[in-house]
């Protein structure tokens, strides 16, 4: 990654940043023209792997051109499902004044926020892409002076109209910030739209000048492109010279451990099943005895909505919700655009078939240890060693013990039990001997549930059967959020 040669600015955050963070940061400042630099950039790329913190450095890119008098007006664009991560990234670390308003409800809605939008400081305005396609001639009246691409392998497709929205954006912004994990996800072609959005001298603004430069047509009718070897050099000169790229491996003054939240939102009809079994339980427990055992069982059923499912009494398992399966099919994309392996954890049955499912949909190779898998080692050795093998998915219950799982740094926790010890064991599965690198927990938790409840009390050591209990006695809703 590059070094710095000129002294730091301050950034504008409320937590001492890692070394790579801040190297991140006065990369872009010298592009920006905030510091002395030999190129200047309307637009910079932090290639920075999950986990490395780049929204975080982000922000404080943001503060410091914020505070510098260059831009008064920021739009961040994102994949919907983690919209709700900058709201909170935000909270948690800006250190400047600012007026944050994510656009949701249908799109008139959504042009009413825009025009509302006052307040002292800087202005934040945080929408998903498909939104920034439709909302496209009202986003540019917005005229936000910097435009924010998180994830942004979602405009690698040239020709989409969300690619070409997020080019128009970008052409009329005075600053540009384009965030994700790697930049050639499939091929060399995926980089043209993305300089196109962010700095479209360096790769042009026409496709097929690009296309005809780095690539020769080959195989039958000439519809093959091959990417010219010879040019190499010149494509990745011209690619890293506004990008600052950083890998876990290189981040040596990360913690062992990190972690993330990812908030998940409940759709309104699964919410609405959520709130009157919530209400049901906290009823039942008035009208019966209150035991650890009684009250762990309801909250089980609740468990289980979060995870997308319902067990009625006379008709079955129901699925009810895809809120959860669509985060973490946004984490998996990440992942594999990373070339990173990957483990899943999860709890319930239900919620093992929903992921294999969506594996296999994606064509993407996995390995599980679950209830009734005969052999577990044969699948542990194949996430271990076979590069075609991308994903583990294990069930806590089952794969907590006795398991090597280094070939991943970074595990997603798709729902949780309520034990200490299998939580810590579940960890240890990647965080052991053998690890080369940090390792990144992502626990999915559903607002205004009990899922962050029971992530506090797992994180903290808490008796949660205990807490729940003490409570109901104090005149509480032990299920409430």
């Amino acid at each position: 990654m590059p070094k710095p040669t000129n002294p730091s600015l301050p950034m504008l955050v409320k937590v001492q940043p890692y070394a790579h963070q801040q190297a991140a940061f006065d990369f872009a400042c010298g592009k920006f023209g905030l510091v002395s630099s030999a190129s200047r950039s309307r637009g910079v790329a932090l290639l920075m792997e999950m986990g490395c913190g780049k929204t975080l450095t982000a922000i404080g890119i943001t503060g410091v051109l914020f505070q510098a008098g260059k831009i008064s007006r920021v739009l961040v664009v994102a994949p919907l499902l983690i919209l709700g991560v900058w709201q909170s990234e935000f909270s948690q670390f800006a250190d400047f004044p600012y007026t944050l308003t994510i656009l949701t409800g249908t799109s008139d809605k959504k042009r009413k926020q825009l025009k509302e939008i006052s307040g002292d400081g800087l202005q934040v305005v945080v929408v998903n892409y498909e939104s920034a396609r439709i909302l496209a001639d009202d986003l540019l009246r917005y005229n936000a002076d910097l435009v924010i691409a998180d994830e942004a392998h979602k405009i690698k497709e040239n020709r989409s109209k969300q690619s070409k929205a997020m080019h128009a954006l970008g052409d009329k912004a005075r600053y540009k910030l384009l965030l994700t994990g790697t930049l050639i996800t499939n091929k060399e072609l995926d980089v043209f739209s993305e300089y196109r959005f962010l700095n479209s001298i360096i790769f042009g603004t026409s496709f097929y000048s690009f296309r005809n430069k780095y690539f020769d047509m080959v195989g039958y009718g000439n519809h093959i492109l091959r990417f010219r070897k010879w040019m190499l050099d010149d494509f990745l000169q011209r690619m890293h010279s506004v990008a600052y790229r950083v890998t876990k491996a290189e981040c040596l003054d990360l913690p062992e451990i990190t972690e993330e939240v990812r908030t998940v939102t409940l759709e309104p009809k699964a919410m609405k099943i959520y709130r009157q079994l919530e209400k049901d339980s906290f009823a039942e427990l008035k009208n019966g005895e209150v035991t650890a055992m009684n009250v762990l069982t309801k909250l089980l059923r609740l468990s289980q909505v979060t995870g997308g499912h319902i067990t009625d009494d006379d008709t079955g398992e129901h699925h009810i919700s895809t809120a959860k399966l669509d985060a973490l099919s946004d984490i998996i994309d990440s992942a594999m655009d990373e070339g990173r392996k990957i483990v899943v954890m999860a709890r319930f049955v239900p919620e093992l078939d929903d992921i294999q499912e969506l594996l296999e949909k994606k064509k993407i190779g996995y390995a599980v240890v679950r209830g009734g898998i005969s052999d577990r080692d044969g699948e542990i050795h194949r996430f271990q060693y076979d590069d075609d093998c991308r994903v583990f998915v294990g069930q806590i219950a089952a794969a907590g013990l006795g398991i090597t799982l280094t070939a991943a740094s970074t595990m997603i926790f798709y729902s949780l039990d309520y034990s200490m010890s299998n939580f810590d064991q579940a960890k240890a599965r990647i965080h052991r001997v053998g690890q080369k690198e940090n390792c990144h927990y992502i626990y999915l938790v559903c607002e205004g549930t009990v899922d962050r409840k029971i992530l506090r009390s797992l994180r903290e050591k808490i008796d949660l059967a205990k807490s729940l209990v003490d409570d109901y006695r104090k005149g509480l809703d032990p299920f409430s959020a």
